[in-house]
């Protein structure tokens, strides 16, 4: 998020009192049966059992780095990927936008390959560069298998043709084993709205959080079209749940949001910059999950 724009959310949210679409308070949309960062769920129909938090690595992401890479360092971030698996968390997302390939790498020196889920994003739109980046990222991460691979950032309802030579790579190296699922990233509501129906589409990642904050449109357009996109078997994992960082104010009541509406979310990736807010973050969630 850019300055200037952190600044304006931040202004905007820091008094606000957060309610869920509805416009009912967000503490009785909450549900009755307590969850945590640990629970394993399914995306979808992909048969790929992730936690329902994933640690993200781009908050802030943008040029091949990002708050955890420029923050943590290789090191930082590698042992922070470590000690979330050993905490339960076994859903890493990465993207070649943030520049994480290498600390999971170095995080894979101690961590079994199975025991973690790799999640990793690509800005190939033609079949020699998704060619190109499935070897690249294979080599920077140290594994032969991704387990799932997005086309990162559609802003366009137009995205499948623009996209077609590296969906039909995708396609290929699912058929052969070396991606588990495919699918994609929107950042937009007509693109959101092509991936809900999209047959090739097993898993996206879509921005939701209950002020709106870097979203593809209000939060009650976003979950219509998130349960669409549900019914129709694809595996959804949530982003932007703290607003890139505006929301670090209303945790509590974001995370509440968040858990309120795993009808539509399988799962949702939030970016820890120290292993105390990791520790702090996991802790919030069993108790956001029924509060209400």
């Amino acid at each position: 998020m850019r300055r200037r724009d952190f600044v304006r959310y931040g202004a905007a949210i820091a008094g606000a009192a957060l309610l869920d679409p509805t416009g009912v308070p967000l503490g009785f949309a909450a549900t009755p049966r307590k969850r945590s960062a640990q629970d394993r769920v399914v995306l979808g129909r992909t048969g790929i059992a992730v936690s329902r938090l994933a640690q993200g690595t781009g908050t802030n992401g943008w040029g091949g780095s990002s708050n955890q890479t420029r923050t943590l360092g290789e090191r930082g971030l590698a042992d922070l990927l470590v000690a979330g698996v050993d905490q339960g968390v076994n859903f890493w997302d990465l993207a070649d936008q943030y520049g994480s390939h290498p600390h999971a790498r170095r995080a894979l020196q101690t961590v079994a390959r199975d025991r973690v889920v790799i999640l990793t994003k690509t800005h190939a739109s033609t079949e020699a560069e998704m060619r190109a980046d499935l070897d690249r990222f294979r080599r920077e991460i140290g594994s032969e298998r991704l387990d799932v691979v997005l086309l990162h950032c559609m802003t366009s309802a137009d995205w499948p043709r623009q996209k077609a030579g590296a969906m039909t790579v995708l396609a290929e190296a699912k058929q052969k084993g070396i991606v588990g699922a495919h699918g994609v990233s929107c950042h937009d509501l007509g693109a959101l709205k092509v991936a809900a129906d999209s047959d090739w589409v097993d898993v996206d990642l879509a921005r939701l959080n209950p002020a709106g904050v870097q979203m593809d449109a209000d939060p009650a357009s976003v979950i219509e079209v998130l349960g669409r996109m549900k019914q129709n078997g694809k595996g959804v994992i949530g982003m932007k749940i703290l607003g890139a960082g505006a929301l670090r104010g209303k945790v509590d009541e974001s995370l509440q949001f968040a858990m309120a509406h795993t009808d539509v979310m399988d799962c949702f990736t939030i970016g820890s910059e120290s292993f105390d807010e990791f520790k702090q973050l996991t802790a919030k969630i069993p108790a956001a999950s029924v509060r209400g």
